[in-house]
């Protein structure tokens, strides 16, 4: 996969995209990352990118100009046009299942604005996705740009050591994830379950299947209109319903 990023602040991303599990990316050759400063599309001496926005109001508008010349460079020598998606609070709210789609592409652009806003010619005629992290507003766009990079690279062959990991994660599956314990296996007097212990790995499977569901049942009930529940699974919240009525 081929990550292009672009940003009025590149050295924002220098640590993130340097480190940890995305250094290992790029030196299993799974990803390549590029961050580009897109005064450098401006057009004019000054590198001026944003300018106040029609009809007067509050804060400076990006210009269209320095990000459709952007992505028309990054696009020259591709065999297909990239996913250019857009960090905006705006936008659809990004999840693990838009990490999975995006995880599939080959190549994305990240558009990381800052002002008041963009001009609206960028949005219908130049990004593909429009996502945010969440119902809150950023200075701009980067910090949301590096979390959704995060999540949709650890997703790539040969990224993560342990390959069940990104298919177990929280939300991956539809649910929470179920607690985890490792040694000791007591510590000031809490112990890790008995059913961990016992080497049987069907009834591990199914205590890590019903934990699932109370995990997600107890913190995010949201999760479960939709979640792909086996039969078992059904079971315990059928059960978890009638205790918190009764």
């Amino acid at each position: 996969m081929k990550i292009d990023v672009l940003s009025l602040f590149p050295e924002m991303f220098e640590g993130v995209l340097h480190t940890s599990i995305m250094k290992k990316a790029q030196e299993n050759e799974a990803v390549s990352f590029a961050v580009t400063d897109f005064r450098s599309f401006s057009g004019n001496k000054h590198h001026k990118v944003d300018d106040y926005p029609y009809g007067g109001g509050a804060g400076m508008v990006l210009k269209a100009e320095p990000l459709f010349a952007a992505v028309d460079a990054l696009s020259l020598d591709a065999s297909k046009k990239p996913r250019v998606i857009l960090m905006c609070p705006q936008g659809e709210r990004f999840n693990q299942k838009r990490a999975e789609e995006l995880a599939q592409e080959e190549h994305l652009v990240f558009l990381c604005g800052h002002y008041e806003g963009y001009d609206e010619r960028i949005r219908e005629h130049l990004v593909t996705d429009e996502l945010s992290l969440g119902d809150f507003v950023l200075t701009g766009g980067e910090i949301a740009a590096m979390a959704m990079i995060d999540s949709v690279v650890r997703l790539l062959p040969n990224v993560l050591g342990n390959t069940d990991s990104p298919v177990l994660d929280s939300f991956s599956t539809g649910l929470l994830e179920h607690p985890q314990y490792t040694r000791p296996s007591e510590f000031r007097g809490m112990k890790v379950p008995e059913v961990l212990l016992s080497g049987n790995h069907a009834a591990i499977d199914k205590w890590r299947e019903e934990q699932a569901v109370i995990r997600t049942f107890e913190r995010r009930k949201d999760l479960l209109e939709h979640a792909p529940l086996t039969p078992h699974q059904q079971q315990v919240l059928k059960r978890l319903i009638e205790e918190k009525n009764n």
